[in-house]
């Protein structure tokens, strides 16, 4: 399968399309991938590898994985097959990989994302930074003509002043990586005045101020703001807000998991929304993706953490 028959084969969506036909010259990314045993999970790592975007090396239970395959007639026999007896220990084995040099990516397969983000965060042998470990999806909304980016609606749960900011300086990074420019962050509430009685309108005021002393850089913030005055110029206009942000965010930063992750599946199931998932803030990139993805999403998920790693390559040569 050559990537312009694999993209053309799916419904158009013109942003995810732009973000996989990124990646269509630059060279495969070695890809630990965690656990690929049921079909979603270890078709993604085929596709993807179709696609010439990953080199997978599948770490799992080897006759489990070589079964599936056949059963599903998918060709891994080029694949790398680390063995590994059960999912927690294929969530080490793929860190492992990372912390040894054989694989620039992890992508989580057929287990639950606290097992690989357990193996990632370990403090002796994961992947931990000096920066919060955080969730974006990547949201190709019909009809909208930004690309949407939804944070944090995965990770973590109830993060406090200083987690927010971590996760607003991966979003960035994450939006510049891309090279998509200088990010518009709209912080978002429940409305967009600071009011004592909403501490996420606090929040959302002290992060605006901290990006103005250079504690969080590279984007421009805005906050607190409503959903609807965040994304529509028109409801921006309407309740007078003056701002360079207001009605034109393509970062959206989520009071807490609840919130951000009832927007992003509004936007998934009401208006037919794609959501490509990403880890941030680890050593190497996270694929995070779902058992409800489509082949268009695992494929932007997969897109995405191509680009960083070879946006990576490029600050930091991968060292022979």
């Amino acid at each position: 399968m050559t990537k312009k028959a694999a993209v053309t084969h799916i419904r158009r969506h013109q942003k995810y399309e732009n973000l996989i036909a990124a990646t269509t010259k630059l060279a495969a990314v070695p890809t630990a991938v965690a656990h690929p045993c049921d079909e979603n999970s270890i078709r993604a790592a085929v596709d993807a590898a179709q696609f010439g975007m990953l080199a997978p090396i599948l770490v799992g239970p080897k006759k489990r994985i070589f079964a599936l395959a056949h059963r599903l007639e998918l060709d891994i026999g080029k694949f790398e097959i680390v063995d590994a007896p059960d999912s927690r220990t294929a969530a080490a084995k793929a860190v492992e990989l990372v912390r040894s040099g054989k694989a620039e990516l992890v992508m989580k397969g057929s287990l639950h994302s606290d097992e690989i983000l357990e193996a990632v965060t370990n403090k002796e042998t994961g992947l931990r930074t000096g920066r919060r470990i955080s969730h974006v999806f990547v949201m190709d909304v019909p009809n909208h003509p930004q690309t949407l980016f939804i944070t944090d609606a995965a990770v973590n749960i109830a993060p406090n002043l200083m987690a927010k900011r971590d996760i607003v300086q991966n979003a960035i990074d994450l939006f510049v990586a891309l090279g998509l420019g200088v990010p518009k962050v709209a912080i978002l509430s429940a409305v967009e005045t600071v009011t004592p009685a909403i501490p996420s309108t606090i929040e959302a005021a002290a992060l605006c101020k901290m990006a103005d002393r250079g504690q969080i850089r590279g984007g421009e913030l805005d906050g607190p703001l409503a959903f609807d005055n965040a994304i529509s110029p028109e409801a921006a206009r309407i309740k007078g807000i003056d701002s360079r942000v207001a009605g034109e965010a393509q970062i959206l930063v989520v009071p807490d998991l609840e919130a951000g992750n009832m927007l992003a599946k509004n936007l998934t199931f009401l208006s037919g929304a794609d959501a490509a998932g990403i880890v941030l803030g680890a050593k190497v990139p996270i694929i995070l993706t779902s058992r409800a993805d489509n082949l268009r999403t695992r494929m932007a998920s997969c897109a995405v953490a191509t680009l960083i790693a070879h946006r990576r390559r490029a600050i930091e040569p991968i060292r022979a």
